[in-house]
């Protein structure tokens, strides 16, 4: 009964919370990390015999949707080559260690290659890794610095970048050497703009040089007068002072060091050398060292007690984006050092090249040059592979309760005909594995198999799974028929349901809206979205990325706009495959975007022709807009989405953070709350909204930590629904502790669901959804209730401490009347007789 009590009156307590937000108790600090308290043991004069175990690890094999990345092992390192987007997620599904990564290079500043960058330096920071260096092209260090601007400093991890000019560099495993290639294109002004014209830019009759995309694009926007916007330099201009530089790519030569040999301890008896006692050491590093030693009289050669050595390896990787790098490679003479006769013969080369640079004669003359005994990995999008398991298991498992709902995962496929190789050669795969020690050669154990049958049988095989299903289908089959359905709009498809970093279930914020068959925006746009993308859409999405006319961003973390840059890009190579015009992309987001996008434009790729910007404050209820550009960009955005009002507010979480409310003309309404707490301003933004999205990051009873990083419980999001007076409400952006599914409210009824990646709703399945919790109970029943566990232990401690409080105050007041009495002053005596 005292338990039960406690209970309640901690809930009211937290309930409490919400408005008091008291001081929460501080985590301790992380301790250092196992494997650099062991590198910190071993001091500075401690030099390895070469590592036993080294192999080179697939992570993203090179596909449209998830680029090129390696992963490299040895007892010592961990080492990461490139880290696009997605490369974070698929690391942590498939368990390969980001918290040992102290090296990650990098071969070109492009977004295939950095993109998923900004939120690995944010995961590392967080695992309490305290330095890590980035190899690769100069502008690495400003690329940092632009990571700042959203991230804010980055305290706690040292990060430090070594220019492809540096000398070798040289750890426990390896010694790495970096060669810079330049392009024979480089005389032109930008190789980016050569590519654009191939694509058919220049064709688009809008693109007039007074009225150039950059002047249609943040700076020009509302804020004009802001530091970060008073100079701007041409493209050349730019690259001699430092920018970015397209012409450049970095290849690197990592070269083994020798391992020494094995000490044969029965040998060493045999022959009566000291074996166990202190004159051992010297002869032990003496023969490892290929030395013969004296012993009583005796020369004792080492290969009487020591395993031979094992020498000297190397791998190369190598980046060949387009034709105009070939040349340069095949005359470079620094990879001529490690072609033929080598003190380090090569044993792999990776090879991150486009067919068409496959193809092409002197390269493969130059791959040949490697010797017959050199193996060669192939990383591109030729490179079919299922990267995210679990999204396919998941999506297959939750499309057996509906299949409209949850509809299939879709694959990309490569329009680009292979090469015919005359080298031998190898496809990537993810997770495919190539090792170097103990022995040369390809691993296949690891690979994946996406096995439909199998996760279906797994889901039959559940208690009352089958049962709860079919119940489901028959109440549903009293809704609007799937054809009707089909035809109707808008379209909700949530890309991205989860919170603060990509996890194997769900990635992180992102909402497609399809406001009719050729016209679409997106609501949020964190790391991965394109991959998700090309995951639900698969061969369509260049059709789905040519409908998109806006996208909104709420607010300025990580995992609610670094996917945008990848959306761009993608989106214009869309254009040019469908054979329509490019033009700018209408972004609607906090002003503090436009420093980010200006540093990634100077000193990485062009990227503001792109964006055509309209700051969230102008669509304020009462804003006033003074800019005729940002006026025409506002009417733009109404009249091509065929909105009759767009609208934002202020939200509570971050500054800068907005909401938005979409109105069409047809007369339906969406509310889309972004990270927020509950929030009066939105309630009255979004009264009698036909759907409101909203973030349900945390479960109840946990309101404390909700205030702490000011976001909304199950409870919380549902009553803003409630008060808002919702046609319907959907939960999203859930803490990544809550993988498969939240934990249920009691305020759940029959006007909320719960959004799932790559789960698509339309106004008409608001009936449908809120019956879809049966079923995905039963799916999910052992997570559910290892949750319900944690739940209940948590709150049996918070009952114990509460007691414990309880327990102290009252032995205090037991121990006051023991002290002796106090004398009274004659002035108190005088009270006390009144």
């Amino acid at each position: 009964m005292w338990t039960l009590r406690s209970l309640l009156l901690l809930r009211s307590a937290a309930g409490r919370s919400m408005s008091q937000g008291p001081a929460r108790r501080q985590r301790p600090p992380k301790d250092p990390l196992r494997h650099l308290r062991t590198r910190e043991k071993r001091g500075p004069s401690w030099e390895p015999g070469g590592p036993n175990t080294v192999y080179l690890q697939v992570v993203a094999a090179g596909g449209r949707d998830v680029g090129a990345a390696l992963y490299v092992f040895s007892e010592y390192n961990r080492y990461l080559f490139n880290c696009g987007e997605g490369v974070q997620r698929l690391m942590q599904e498939h368990k390969l260690k980001v918290s040992r990564l102290d090296n990650i290079f990098l071969t070109r500043m492009h977004w295939s290659n950095v993109g998923g960058l900004c939120g690995m330096i944010l995961t590392l920071k967080e695992t309490g890794l305290p330095k890590c260096v980035l190899s690769g092209p100069p502008q690495l260090e400003k690329f940092l610095e632009a990571i700042k601007i959203f991230s804010g400093p980055l305290k706690g991890i040292e990060l430090a970048v070594r220019p492809h000019s540096a000398p070798e560099y040289k750890d426990e495993t390896m010694t790495v050497l970096q060669i810079p290639i330049y392009s024979e294109c480089k005389s032109h002004v930008s190789q980016e703009r050569r590519g654009m014209e191939a694509l058919g830019e220049r064709k688009c009759g809008n693109h007039q040089p007074s009225q150039s995309p950059e002047r249609l694009s943040p700076e020009q926007s509302a804020d004009s007068a802001s530091p970060e916007n008073e100079q701007r330099f041409p493209d050349d201009v730019s690259q001699r002072r430092g920018g970015r530089d397209p012409s450049l790519v970095v290849a690197f030569v990592c070269k083994l060091h020798m391992k020494k040999g094995n000490f044969l301890v029965l040998k060493a008896k045999d022959l009566g050398l000291p074996v166990g006692t202190a004159a051992i050491a010297p002869i032990i590093a003496a023969v490892k060292d290929g030395k013969s030693v004296t012993f009583e009289g005796k020369e004792i050669l080492p290969e009487e007690i020591c395993t031979p050595p094992d020498p000297s390896l190397a791998f190369v990787v190598v980046e060949c984006p387009d034709k105009g790098f070939i040349q340069p490679i095949y005359e470079n003479a620094a990879f001529q050092r490690f072609q033929g006769k080598a003190d380090a013969p090569v044993a792999l080369v990776v090879h991150m090249a486009p067919e068409c640079v496959l193809a092409d004669s002197r390269y493969q003359q130059w791959m040949q040059r490697f010797g017959p005994d050199t193996e060669h990995l192939i990383l591109n999008e030729n490179c079919t592979s299922v990267h995210n398991l679990r999204s396919h298991k998941i999506q297959t498992q939750l499309n057996l309760i509906h299949p409209d709902i949850f509809p299939p995962l879709a694959s990309l496929h490569c329009k680009e005909e292979g090469a015919a190789i005359t080298v031998p050669t190898v496809r990537g795969e993810c997770l495919l594995k190539y090792q170097l020690r103990p022995r040369r050669e390809w691993q296949r154990d690891a690979l994946i198999t996406c096995n439909s049958d199998k996760f279906i049988a797994e889901a039959m095989e559940l208690p009352n799974f089958q049962e709860s299903v079919q119940e489901c289908r028959k109440t549903a089959q009293d809704g609007p028929a799937p054809a009707e359905k089909k035809s109707q709009y808008p379209e909700i498809i949530f890309l991205g349901t989860g919170s603060a970093i990509p996890m194997k279930i769900r990635n992180v914020s992102s909402t497609l809206v399809k406001i009719s068959s050729d016209r679409a925006l997106l609501l949020d746009c964190g790391e991965g979205t394109f991959g998700q993308l090309c995951r639900h859409y698969g061969d369509d999405v260049d059709r789905v990325l040519g409908n998109l006319a806006a996208v909104f961003v709420s607010h300025l973390h990580a995992d609610h706009h670094t996917g945008l840059l990848n959306v761009l890009l993608q989106r214009e190579r869309a254009l040019a495959s469908l054979g329509k015009p490019f033009h700018p992309l209408l972004v609607v987001a906090p002003t503090q975007l436009r420093p980010w996008l200006q540093q990634y434009h100077n000193q990485c790729q062009q990227v503001l022709h792109h964006v055509s910007m309209i700051p969230a404050k102008c669509l304020q209820k009462g804003a006033e807009v003074s800019n005729p550009i940002v006026e025409r960009l506002i009417s733009s955005l109404l009249s091509t989405c065929d909105l009759e009002k767009f609208q934002t507010c202020l939200v509570r979480h971050c500054k800068h953070a907005f909401g938005c409310a979409l109105v069409h003309t047809s007369g339906w309404k969406l509310v889309y709350s972004g990270d927020t707490m509950p929030c009066e301003a939105l309630v009255q933004m979004g009264k009698d909204a036909t759907l409101l999205i909203h973030e349900a990051t945390l479960e109840d009873g946990l309101e404390q930590e909700a205030v702490e990083k000011t976001h909304s419980t199950t409870s919380q999001a549902i009553g803003v629904g409630m008060r808002m007076n919702a046609e319907f409400i959907m939960l999203n952006h859930f803490s990544q502790r809550y993988a498969k599914i939240p934990l249920f409210s009691p305020d759940f009824n029959e006007k909320v669901g719960i959004a799932f990646d790559h789960m698509k709703v339309c106004f008409g399945d608001f009936p449908t959804v809120p019956k879809l919790i049966a079923p995905l109970k039963a799916l999910f029943a052992g997570d559910i209730e290892e949750m319900e566990e944690r739940r209940e232990k948590r709150e049996l401690r918070l009952v114990r401490a509460a007691l414990l409080s309880s327990e102290q105050v009252d032995s205090e007041l037991q121990q006051k009347p023991e002290h002796a009495e106090e004398p009274q002053s004659p002035q108190r005596k005088k009270v006390r007789a009144k």
